[in-house]
């Protein structure tokens, strides 16, 4: 099993309004790619975190009917795990993000993915190498 972050599913579902440079779009194909194996049965983790994060950019980029209806498809996909999240969960994060130098959310992903027994993680993300855990970019 693998964590996906925010960022697989907003690279694959937001259609541009405008061109895009080849490494955005190499991100976005692969992000298709990902999408269409979890859409076909690949279990995957998230959490609700993860997914508001996704609902704020679609409800900008392309409204809240649109974006109510990805979240909704992925919250009854039975091979999505999405692991809800407390403040102690947020406290420990926050002591991760400021050790590691990566962001609340990332360092959220992290401890979630230990907690879980996960190693990798589906990401478009960088800045998880500091955290020591491998990027899917596949």
């Amino acid at each position: 099993m693998r964590f996906i972050d925010a960022n697989v599913f907003i690279y694959a579902v937001l259609k541009p309004k405008t061109p895009l440079a080849e490494t955005v779009l190499r991100k976005k194909t692969a992000a298709k790619e990902i999408f269409l194996r979890v859409n076909d049965g690949e279990p995957v983790t998230t959490t609700t975190v993860h997914l508001s994060e996704v609902a704020n950019v679609l409800e900008d980029a392309a409204g809240i009917s649109f974006a109510g209806d990805l979240l909704l498809a992925i919250l009854m996909k039975s091979t999505i795990t999405v692991e809800p999240v407390s403040a102690n969960d947020y406290r420990e994060c926050i002591r991760l993000a400021q050790k590691s130098a990566i962001s609340i959310n990332d360092a959220l992903a992290v401890i979630i993915m230990e907690r879980q027994g996960i190693d990798e993680i589906y990401t478009f993300d960088r800045h998880f190498k500091q955290a020591k855990v491998t990027i899917v970019q596949e």
